[in-house]
């Protein structure tokens, strides 16, 4: 897989959770990123190079490079992703159309919006195996080009999760969830960075899942910041191994870190944390300049943004993406579909030391592919999301 690519996913990737709210919430810049890069080299300036920027991609480039991302994927056991264009048959078609939009992505709009939607749900649900059943779309006889990319993730712990009921006495979390423990043998699975705490849950394939918690005082963006540029450094900081030996039982050595007593026969970590289960959608034209949408979300005159795809002049009328993540005693799912909709314009025994992690605070998430780094989904848990009994 293309490390500038990678690169350029996970910047994304980071912009876009520096500028989240402190809630429930998830996001995949996986998803967004191939949209961005194929809207780019079909755009115009200034819409080109401004797409271009947000994606970090050269815009003569970015519709191969998306579309070889998501062959790259393709060969992940645990990670199948998908991208369609669908076009009106009102919409006039350049003669550099299939020089950006590949013909085997392309099907027809019928102008109908309940043909459409159903059309458009089904690839959506099939895509994610059902998790998305609809594309978080509103389309009408108005729509007369959409692009969509879909992603699903489904990996099994190599270590399962055992599952019990949890009372949080105060703080953020305060209240009886359903809670997850394990106990793991590898102590390098937790690392400090700085004033933020990584543990890795590594999956049966090729798919990994970091958490990340910091000091109670640090902010989830800057939560969250950490954790993707952990990603791309998955051997940096203060390793596990390290850390037992830098305190006494009951001593905090890392954010959500401390020292512990184990009857083990060597050390090992204790990873606890709340089951969760997040649906979020985003309305992507409420952060235009973050995805460089406006310049080709505004009025273009009389040529439209996009002479590279038609003559008609166009403008993207909508952009949103539905994303859910679900963490639970045996594995991790995700699936997430962007979309954009254009328009025509204007319009006892020795003891040994134990790290015991416990993520009893808002902490964020990251599912990443493990050789290529390649972040899926970035979240944050600000509340857990299922009761205890």
């Amino acid at each position: 897989m293309d490390a500038d690519v990678v690169r350029a996913v996970n910047e994304l990737t980071s912009r876009w959770a520096r500028s989240l709210p402190a809630e429930n919430t998830v996001v995949s810049g996986l998803g967004l990123w191939p949209l961005l890069a194929l809207l780019a080299t079909g755009a115009d300036e200034p819409g080109r190079s401004e797409l271009a920027a947000a994606a970090g991609v050269d815009a003569a480039t970015g519709s191969t490079d998306a579309v070889r991302l998501i062959e790259a994927i393709e060969g992940s056991a645990d990670l199948h992703a998908a991208l369609g264009v669908w076009v009106s048959e009102q919409l006039k078609l350049a003669e550099s159309f299939d020089s950006v939009m590949p013909a085997p992505l392309v099907g027809m709009l019928t102008g109908n919006p309940g043909v459409d939607k159903a059309k458009l749900d089904a690839w959506a649900a099939e895509h994610t195996d059902g998790l998305i059943r609809q594309m978080p779309l509103d389309l009408d006889s108005g729509v007369l080009l959409v692009l969509a990319s879909a992603l699903l993730l489904r990996t099994t712990w190599v270590r399962p999760f055992t599952e019990q009921f949890r009372r949080v006495p105060d703080g953020p979390f305060a209240g009886s969830w359903h809670w997850l423990e394990r106990v793991d043998s590898d102590l390098d699975a937790v690392r400090r960075y700085g004033d933020l705490t990584v543990a890795t849950v590594v999956g049966d394939a090729d798919v990994d899942v970091l958490l990340g918690i910091g000091q109670p005082q640090t902010s989830q963006a800057e939560v969250l910041a950490g954790l993707l540029d952990a990603v791309a450094d998955p051997s940096g900081g203060v390793s596990g191994r390290e850390l037992i030996e830098q305190g006494e039982p009951g001593a905090e050595v890392a954010p959500g870190v401390r020292i512990a007593q184990t009857t083990s026969a060597r050390p090992d970590v204790k990873l606890s944390l709340p089951s969760f289960s997040i649906e979020v959608e985003h309305d992507l034209l409420e952060s235009q300049e973050l995805f460089g949408l406006t310049a080709v979300t505004s009025d273009p005159g009389d040529h439209g943004h996009f002479s590279a795809l038609s003559p008609t002049p166009l403008q993207v009328g909508q952009a949103k993406q539905k994303v859910l993540a679900r963490f639970f005693a045996t594995g991790f799912e995700a699936a997430a579909v962007t979309a954009m909709a254009m328009t025509r314009a204007a319009m006892v025994t020795r003891k040994e030391r134990r790290l015991d992690v416990a993520l009893d605070r808002p902490f964020a998430f990251t599912a990443v592919l493990r050789d290529s780094r390649l972040p899926i989904v970035a979240g944050w848990v600000a509340t857990p999301t299922e009761p205890g009994e």
